[in-house]
């Protein structure tokens, strides 16, 4: 197996070199044949991403141990936080082969992106089901579709953090309405409030609409939220708030992104340092 040939040929001593590849990769039968073969490395086959915390801090320094008196660790993770935090180097694993080695923080980030290209592939061509926790309104007006689209206007059901997004909203009216309003609202999936419009507040007049008239309204936005699971809610009402058809929670999204980022937005901040001697700069 080229992994195992790699480990024995290309493996440092007095280091801690971490193992990233998905299911298919090939590191854990690797991994295995290296234990069986009582190679004197320290194995560490993805044990850690199931233990808890205390667990995790014993282990972390029994690694650390064994890199201080001269010993090699090969620890296969998905846990890429600990990865950076305990490894000397990362080898990105695929099909059996090393296809990248570097810092931690350089494979991580190399992962991380290609892992999202392909969760944002598999998401392409088709929307979340309309399943809403609640519908309310007095009827004069249904909700009859929610579009969530890329900025080829693509049918979706995730967007990658700062990509251009559209959420598409069609609205079919039953009895005759003089100033029809639509708007959308995200929260997460918490349930807090991260962002609402509707055609009012954009200035679009939509109305009088009679009795079987439909419209379509598309609201186009920078997706820059923090990567997580968000639902989104609908509505189409009058201008003083009564509900023709109010869908809470009708869609369900995420978003996803190749780094991580705490909280709901996510606002790009560009970090600089400077070094201060005898207070000043």
């Amino acid at each position: 197996m080229i992994v195992l040939e790699a480990f024995e040929k290309r493996v440092p001593s007095q280091t801690i070199v971490g193992l990233l590849g998905d299911e298919n990769s090939g590191i854990s039968p690797a991994l295995e044949s290296l234990a069986y073969a009582s190679t004197g490395m320290t194995l560490v086959n993805y044990s850690l991403d199931a233990r808890d915390p205390l667990s995790q801090l014993r282990a972390k320094r029994d690694l650390n141990l064994v890199r201080r008196h001269g010993g090699t660790v090969l620890l296969a993770s998905w846990n890429t936080a600990l990865l950076i935090e305990m490894c000397d180097e990362v080898w990105w694993i695929e099909n059996g082969k090393v296809i990248a080695q570097a810092d931690p923080t350089q494979i991580v980030d190399r992962w991380n992106r290609a892992i999202l290209e392909r969760w944002r592939a598999e998401q392409s061509g088709s929307n979340p089901p309309l399943s809403p926790a609640m519908r309310r309104g007095d009827g004069r007006a249904v909700v009859k579709q929610v579009e969530l689209l890329d900025a080829r206007e693509q049918p979706v059901t995730a967007w990658q953090s700062g990509e251009e997004a559209v959420v598409r909203v069609s609205v079919e009216f039953t009895e005759a309405v003089a100033r029809p309003v639509i708007g959308m609202l995200i929260r997460t999936r918490v349930g807090l409030d991260v962002y609402g419009t509707n055609t009012e507040l954009e200035r679009i007049e939509l109305g009088p609409r009679a009795v079987g008239d439909r419209v379509r309204v598309s609201f186009r936005f920078a997706c820059e939220l923090c990567p997580g699971d968000y639902t989104l809610t609908v509505a189409s009402h009058d201008p003083d708030g009564t509900w023709h058809e109010w869908l809470e929670d009708a869609v369900a999204f995420a978003v996803g992104d190749s780094r991580y980022t705490a909280g709901v937005a996510n606002l790009r901040a560009k970090a600089t340092w400077e070094l201060q001697l005898n207070g000043t700069r």
